[in-house]
């Protein structure tokens, strides 16, 4: 389901466009499928019960899966360890890393243990 919205949105707009733009689109075909989701959802970071931060998803879908989107040509660590981030600081098992590169659509699962 999001790897296929993902796809429907690289097939019409292609590669070179801002990541908000990316996002406006998923978001509007999440919306028009009915699936459940949130964006730019803040997420408090905490440390022994003291506010660090805030980290703000570029989706959350089902409540349960993090889709983080970005407009460049390869997967970068620090990217992957964003995603990670994310993962542990709400607890959640999957996030899907999303790339619009001039090489197509490429994507990676990432799971919370990674």
């Amino acid at each position: 389901m999001i790897v296929g919205i993902l796809y429907e949105v690289y097939n019409e707009l292609g590669n070179g466009y801002q990541e908000k733009y990316y996002q406006r689109a998923i978001s509007k075909e999440f919306a028009s499928k009915q699936i459940k989701f949130k964006e730019q959802l803040p997420i408090k970071l905490r440390y022994k019960g003291d506010y660090l931060g805030i980290y703000y998803l570029d989706f959350l879908v089902e409540d349960k899966i993090i889709l983080e989107i970005k407009n460049s040509s390869k997967f970068y660590p620090k990217d992957i360890k964003q995603v990670i981030g994310y993962l542990k600081a709400t607890g959640l098992e999957l996030g899907i890393l999303a790339c619009f590169s001039k090489n197509g659509l490429i994507y990676k699962r990432i799971l919370k243990g990674n």
